[in-house]
This record gives C-alpha cells, sequence and structure tokens, in this order.
C-alpha cells in the first residue's frame, strides 16, 4: 500500500493549524518531503532554515484551516 501524498499534506496543514502561534508560525516537526510539497505549493515559507517554525501564507493559512476542520474538528 502506497501512502498517499495529498492526505499526508492536508494532514500536516491541520497539525500545523493546531499549533499555530505568533499569528501564523506553525512548529515545523513534520516530514520533510511534506514539508517541501507544501512549500513548493506557496502555502508554507522555506522549511529549511535553523528556525524551528515556518510560516504560513495566506493561502496557507486557510488550507491548514480547512484541513484542522475537516480532519480534527468536532462536529
Amino acid at each position: 500500500m502506497e501512502p498517499d501524498d495529498e492526505k499526508i499534506d492536508a494532514a500536516v496543514l491541520a497539525l500545523m493549524y493546531l499549533t499555530l502561534h505568533d499569528g501564523r508560525r506553525a512548529w515545523k516537526s513534520f516530514p520533510w518531503d511534506a514539508t517541501d510539497r507544501l512549500h513548493e505549493r506557496g502555502l508554507i515559507d522555506n522549511p529549511k532554515t535553523k528556525t524551528r517554525s515556518v510560516v504560513l501564507s495566506d493561502e496557507g493559512l486557510a488550507e491548514a484551516e480547512k484541513s484542522f476542520r475537516a480532519l480534527l474538528a468536532k462536529s
């Protein structure tokens, strides 16, 4: 069975939304493949820095909230 990268990325965004601080910063302790894909899609800034967090773009913040609501929020 192969992992579904789109589902993984949605889950990572949902967890980033859960860890938001300072407005749009999220901890980046997620699989590098996923954060690289999110960066390529313009949803987060470059994850390959020494900081422990990344900044979500406007689109990334909206997608993160959408994923959080769909995957992690109570109905």
